[in-house]
């Protein structure tokens, strides 16, 4: 997060004979700047907002987001059946393109392991259940974080059901 004097540099270069492209991107709408007691959009002061050309983006589209994990398929030369895709797409529009796209690979591994030629939905759901997205990892973390060492070192180690030597590894 930038502040206002971090924007006062970035407005000081911008007036430079050689200015750099900067590219921004943001999800905040009125907000205030950091620093100030300034409200504005997107936490950004006015006479720096001035001199941005916004461009608004929206969300892909099902089909789209098919289209797009069906070309990755084909550039990583995979065979992948009309109902992984569908549920590819499904995982892609709730987690994010970027990690539907890596399940491509990881679920390709999974196919040759049992030496499959084309990717099918129990491949899609195991890659699923062994690499989290985002979203799952935080969520996991926050369950489980007494058990990781925190920014005192402390860690709070315990058994289960009272045993101290066994330790759950159940997902």
């Amino acid at each position: 997060m930038l502040d206002a004097e971090c924007f006062s540099f970035i407005n000081r270069a911008l007036e430079d004979e050689l200015a750099p492209i900067v590219i921004m991107a943001s999800n905040r709408g009125q907000t205030r700047i950091r620093g100030t007691s300034h409200v504005s959009p997107h936490g950004l002061p006015l006479d720096f907002l001035d001199r941005l050309v916004i461009i608004s983006t929206q969300a892909y589209s099902p089909d789209e987001i098919r289209e797009i994990l069906s070309i990755r398929a084909q550039e990583e030369e995979v065979d992948v059946s009309a109902d992984a895709l569908a549920l590819l797409t499904k995982i892609g529009q709730e987690t994010g393109l970027r990690y539907a796209s890596n399940l491509i690979t990881t679920s390709h591994l999974l196919a040759q392991k049992r030496k499959a030629r084309e990717i099918e939905v129990a491949d899609v759901q195991r890659s699923f259940e062994l690499f989290y997205d985002p979203n799952r990892s935080m969520k996991f973390v926050s369950e489980f974080e007494k058990r990781f060492i925190g920014d005192e070192g402390g860690v709070e180690l315990g058994g289960m059901n009272g045993n101290p030597d066994a330790m759950e590894i159940t997902a």
